[in-house]
């Protein structure tokens, strides 16, 4: 999966496996655009880590809930490498709690972050791959968006949503060479997973045939293929990255 000469962005790249995403296509030959909305600390280490892979990278704090900021970010992005070929839309939130108890702004953040992001960042980076006519755009999904899970209501609808956006667009923008496909992790081994009391962990270990969490690596290696030339003939589909939780 060689991605020298490609110039990709990765929102929420400042840990987890934004962070682990990035990282991987920098391995692999990418110049990196990074972004964040408040983690601007972990967002400048997740840009030395590149830079000592020996790529380029730019890193912008902006809000993917800002059609504005999203369209700044991305004609620096060109100015600054003179092109756009890869789009990861990672960004996203959670506040859960079951629906009797969620508050009406509980629903919009999540939809806002995760859903409205995703249309913003895509429909500022389409216009320099429709020119270029050429693109590889990436939405990373959820485990949720497919099955749903008590107690995300919110968030479930918001990964169910950009499942639905990744088809359409797919549609819209197969004949000009960009393909538009999402990735969908089960349960992963993350700060958030770790802070799980050990008992609910093994419960939910317990649900996963493959009988372990997934890690960012996981993820991040199914974003890189779908980023390369080898998946040019993939898109509008779903890589569920689950451990076989669902299929």
């Amino acid at each position: 999966m060689n991605l020298n000469g490609k110039v990709a962005v990765v929102t929420g790249a400042s840990r987890g496996i934004g962070r682990t995403i990035a990282l991987c296509l920098a391995e692999r030959g990418a110049d990196m655009v990074v972004s964040t909305d408040k983690n601007v600390d972990g967002l400048k280490n997740t840009a030395s880590e590149i830079e000592n892979l020996g790529r380029k990278v730019l890193s912008v704090k902006m809000d993917v809930c800002s059609l504005k900021q999203c369209d700044d970010m991305m004609k620096q992005a060109r100015d600054t490498f003179g092109k756009i070929d890869i789009m990861v839309n990672n960004a996203g939130i959670t506040s859960d709690t079951v629906l009797l108890r969620m508050k009406e702004e509980q629903w919009d953040k999540v939809i806002e972050v995760n859903l409205k992001g995703t249309f913003n960042c895509t429909r500022a980076v389409i216009r320099y791959m429709f020119k270029q006519k050429y693109g590889r755009i990436i939405n990373i999904s959820s485990v949720t968006g497919a099955m749903g899970n008590p107690g995300q209501a919110n968030y479930s609808a918001s990964k169910a949503g950009i499942i639905g956006f990744t088809k359409a667009i797919a549609r819209e923008y197969g004949h000009c060479n960009i393909t538009v496909n999402a990735v969908a992790p089960g349960f992963i081994k993350t700060a958030m997973t770790d802070a799980i009391p050990e008992k609910e962990r093994e419960a939910m270990t317990a649900q996963i045939p493959a009988r372990r969490l997934g890690t960012p690596e996981d993820v991040a290696n199914s974003v890189c293929f779908l980023a390369s030339d080898l998946a040019g003939y993939i898109t509008g589909h779903v890589i569920h990255v689950n451990g076989g939780l669902y299929t």
